[in-house]
């Protein structure tokens, strides 16, 4: 299969790029800069100029698209605000446009998104039938996957990904709280009481793989399917570490650091979401407990 991935520097997208590689599949990546074109496997492209090299998408079977700017890098300003949406948007209807035009189309178009969509929920239980949320993320969320109708229109089988926390020693949120949870520092976030619906690299990339091939359509949550609460959560995390983790983290210091919205966003509420499109089209989870998951991912850090 001859797959072209954006974003295939990230957390996610490297790990899937080195999987595909290794299975023997034909993997280009989406590269910006005048470097792009020196490499056989690299097609060109600027978001935010409109530009892709088409003549390199001929052939291409399928697009996993996870290009975007980091959610929790930066502070949340107006511009980065609007570089987060933007960088979505504008990317998702540049590739998504790109392949719609090419005379034999790839079958399948994985575009990146994620369960922010649903926003705070508190303990309701969500599937991909649950309804669109409010807030930042539920509005940057709906019009990231918005910009895939251009590959909708064109016939091509397409799946947003809702992706959740995904679990990684190499990145992410575990890579951050590691060294943290390690000094025996840990600890919940106010209560504890807001879910957190993560999946382990592994499952992630697995799902993605899974669903190249799969006959599904539509909005997909790749999250497990036992999400837990943040309290849960810390007290696993400990429990794997064999650290206390008995700190109370207060809302003040954290929104001091990254600013109110983003912090509130990110660390303070949540979603409970269950993965519903994977379990009915057969998907079978590595790591289905949070337990099992930090234990293999451990085990090899």
């Amino acid at each position: 299969m001859k797959v072209l991935i954006t974003g295939a520097s990230g957390l996610i997208g490297s790990a899937l790029s080195s999987h595909l590689a290794s299975s023997g599949h034909n993997v280009l990546h989406a590269v910006r800069g005048d470097n792009a074109t020196a490499s056989p496997n690299s097609v060109r492209w600027n978001p935010a100029t409109g530009s892709i090299d088409s003549d390199k998408l001929v052939g291409v079977d399928a697009v996993v698209h996870l290009a975007g700017a980091g959610i929790g890098d930066k502070r949340w300003t107006t511009d980065y605000k609007r570089e987060i949406l933007e960088s979505r948007t504008k990317g998702t209807s540049l590739i998504a446009s790109a392949i719609a035009q090419l005379p034999t189309k790839p079958s399948i178009f994985l575009s990146g998104s994620a369960i922010g969509i649903y926003g705070a929920t508190g303990d309701e239980q969500l599937d991909e039938t649950s309804p669109h949320g409010t807030g930042f993320l539920a509005d940057v969320c709906e019009q990231w996957e918005a910009a895939a109708a251009p590959a909708v229109q064109a016939g091509i089988r397409t799946v947003y990904l809702r992706t959740g926390i995904v679990l990684s020693t190499r990145g992410g949120a575990l890579k951050k709280q590691l060294p943290i949870f390690k000094a025996g520092l840990g600890g919940k976030f106010k209560n504890g009481k807001h879910w957190q619906s993560w999946i382990s690299i592994d499952d992630e990339i697995s799902a993605i793989t899974h669903l190249l091939t799969s006959q599904v359509s539509g909005p997909v949550n790749l999250t497990a399917p036992n999400p837990v609460t943040n309290a849960q959560f810390t007290k696993e995390l400990g429990k794997a570490l064999r650290r206390p983790a008995f700190q109370t983290i207060p809302s003040f210091g954290p929104k001091l650091l990254l600013g109110g919205e983003l912090a509130e966003a990110l660390l303070f509420t949540g979603q409970r979401v269950i993965p519903n499109a994977l379990s009915k089209d057969g998907f079978s989870f590595a790591h289905p407990t949070l337990d099992v998951a930090l234990r293999a991912l451990l085990a090899r850090s």
